[in-house]
């Protein structure tokens, strides 16, 4: 007597292939433009510039957006002095390591006044960038150079995120009685 045995075995592979697929990626973007009016309101130079958005200010829109934590509904401008030897900006630059206190590449202005409350306007479906509403008017206290411009989240000192920050092609002398008009407009596409 024979006895047969049998023996079943399963594998199963599997790949998945994707061709045609989408791999979107949001790019985003600020650009500042600053016009500059002398005491009797005649126009004594206009800039405009893209910003860098620094670690923090990534930080702080990932947070806030994904994680509902840090989110503030406002932010405010603030005027950049540099150094005699250039203005540098770099991805790891924090509100702390600049402002009044004028550590690396530049110092916060404090011949223009205090920082500017900035208000945006709606975006839409078609046009989902976001611009500031208004300028806001810096009045020149003091003789200075002007060399840029950021954007943070406190309204003074240097507790809190900076969100972008950004230089004149280059830097601008300014005099008392001086008055200097800020705007930014922040761009999100899909690419």
């Amino acid at each position: 007597m024979s006895i047969d045995f049998g023996k079943a075995s399963d594998k199963f592979d599997a790949v998945m292939c994707t061709t045609g697929g989408r791999n979107d990626m949001v790019q985003g973007g600020g650009v500042f433009t600053v016009t500059c009016h002398d005491a009797d309101g005649n126009v004594k130079w206009e800039d405009g510039f893209h910003n860098l958005v620094p670690s923090q200010g990534l930080q702080y829109m990932s947070a806030s957006f994904f994680n509902a934590t840090g989110y503030t509904t406002q932010l405010y401008f603030g005027l950049i002095t540099g150094p005699a030897s250039g203005t540098t900006f770099s991805a790891g630059d924090t509100l702390a390591s600049h402002g009044a206190t004028g550590f690396g590449g530049w110092s916060e202005s404090t011949d223009v006044g205090s920082r500017k409350l900035i208000t945006f306007g709606t975006p839409t479906t078609n046009t989902p960038s976001i611009t500031q509403g208004t300028s806001n008017v810096f009045t020149v206290t003091g003789a200075t150079t002007i060399a840029g411009a950021f954007v943070t989240t406190a309204s003074s000192g240097t507790s809190g995120f900076l969100f972008a920050e950004g230089d004149f092609s280059a830097d601008k002398v300014v005099t008392i009685g001086d008055t200097l008009a800020v705007t930014y407009s922040f761009s999100l596409t899909s690419s």
